[in-house]
């Protein structure tokens, strides 16, 4: 008897080489990262700055063309930007600033044609809810604290209903209690609504205690040196599972396989980064 077959992934990443140009060097960002990442998955690229995180993360999105290789979403070559994916940002000033928190939200689904009126309203509510801001559905930006606004962006992208959320360091500019909140609230809506993330990160801690799976990135040009999957134990509080042995030992690698990157010697490869 055959074995079954795996599900076929939402995201292909196949040998994909990214490169941009600034006024002095033609700079390879990524050199042919190859991963798939399934639905439902909470998949984390971890790796020291400049490493090529937020390249990639913007070529899943639809916003430059690989060099070499290729990206395919649910078997279809990603060619442009589509309401299939949406960015969530770390800068605060996502929002527009003379429209209320349930205004953002409505707006976003009506600009795009998803829905209009009532229903837009009704979805807006139950977004904002999920995220806890029933109470300033009302408010306008200026009064929310960062860690609000950030909440109102996941809302409105939530609300939106993509394949992916696309998170490029979210969480990077708040202070470190709002952060961990704020970490704990994207579980939480995880939990409730399986959506597939992709997040970029340079925090360790943020990795092992946000993801399923993490994939540790090279220097520049940044290539896929190690995965790993993440199976702790997430049911008690937060405090538990931080101080669990699996958590630190998981951790201290994943640490250990970061260091080992930013360490390396950065002139070694400089031929291969700037072209």
């Amino acid at each position: 008897m055959n074995a079954p077959s795996s599900p076929t992934p939402l995201l292909q990443v196949q040998g994909v080489t990214l490169q941009y140009r600034t006024e002095q060097h033609l700079v390879t960002a990524t050199y042919r990262v190859s991963f798939d990442v399934h639905d439902a998955d909470r998949f984390v690229l971890l790796g020291p700055s400049g490493c090529g995180k937020s390249t990639l993360l913007k070529a899943v999105g639809g916003y430059m063309a690989p060099t070499e290789g290729g990206m395919k979403l649910k078997g279809l070559p990603i060619r442009a930007p589509g309401a299939d994916r949406v960015f969530v940002f770390q800068e605060f000033d996502q929002l527009l600033p003379w429209k209320t928190v349930k205004q953002n939200v409505i707006f976003a689904l009506e600009a795009s044609g998803k829905m209009r009126g009532k229903a837009a309203e009704g979805q807006a509510m139950r977004y904002i809810e999920k995220v806890n801001l029933t109470k300033f559905a009302d408010s306008y930006p200026h009064t929310l604290s960062g860690g609000m606004k950030q909440r109102v962006a996941i809302a409105r992208t939530l609300a939106y209903d993509p394949k992916i959320l696309l998170l490029d360091e979210p969480f990077g500019a708040l202070d470190a209690l709002t952060r961990e909140g704020m970490q704990d609230e994207l579980l939480r809506l995880w939990q409730a609504t399986r959506k597939t993330v992709v997040m970029v990160t340079h925090d360790v801690n943020e990795a092992v205690y946000l993801s399923g799976r993490v994939l540790v990135m090279s220097q520049r040009p940044g290539r896929i040196v190690q995965e790993f999957p993440v199976t702790i134990d997430r049911s008690g509080e937060r405090e538990v599972t931080v101080l669990n042995d699996d958590f630190n030992h998981l951790r201290n690698e994943v640490w250990l396989s970061v260091r080992r990157q930013a360490g390396a010697n950065p002139g070694a490869s400089g031929a291969a980064r700037e072209a």
